[in-house]
């Protein structure tokens, strides 16, 4: 976006879901399909995504990506996503981005750097994030990882 541009749309709490989740695929320049079809099982399967609007998925991203394209853009999209956030979905917004990050079994320095700029953005403690950060490796434990056929 350019000087010119207009201000990005403000975002609904679902919005800013998405967007940490999009976010957290982008963050290592390469959104997989694996992440894009996790994002997608967890905004269908969700009760805090029941009344989402999911036609509203590509404007939520390309906002991001724009967003992520400015030199500023990850401070600016935080403030979108923090105001859009009421602050008991902060942990909520951490584990999905864990989710995200866990979903290819593949999580690299890119992706927890970001996870560590979210927790310091929601605040989240140390041992919380941890908590959180194991529960996603439980959840998306790949077969080959552990000798499963």
């Amino acid at each position: 976006m350019t000087d010119a541009s207009p201000i990005p749309p403000s975002f609904s709490p679902q919005d800013a879901l998405i967007a940490v989740m999009i976010t957290t695929s982008a963050s290592d320049e390469s959104v997989t399909g694996t992440e894009l079809l996790w994002i997608m099982r967890i905004v269908e399967s969700l009760p805090i995504f029941e009344t989402f609007d999911r036609e509203r998925i590509p404007s939520v991203s390309r906002t991001v990506f724009d967003l992520l394209e400015e030199e500023d853009g990850l401070d600016a999209l935080f403030g979108l996503v923090s105001a859009a956030l009421p602050e008991s979905l902060y942990e909520t917004a951490y584990a999905l981005a864990c989710d995200v990050v866990a979903a290819d079994g593949k999580a690299e320095g890119p992706e927890l750097r970001l996870l560590e700029e979210i927790r310091h953005e929601f605040n989240i403690d140390r041992l919380h994030a941890a908590a959180i950060e194991r529960g996603a490796r439980a959840r998306f434990a790949h077969p080959g990882a552990h000798g499963v056929g």
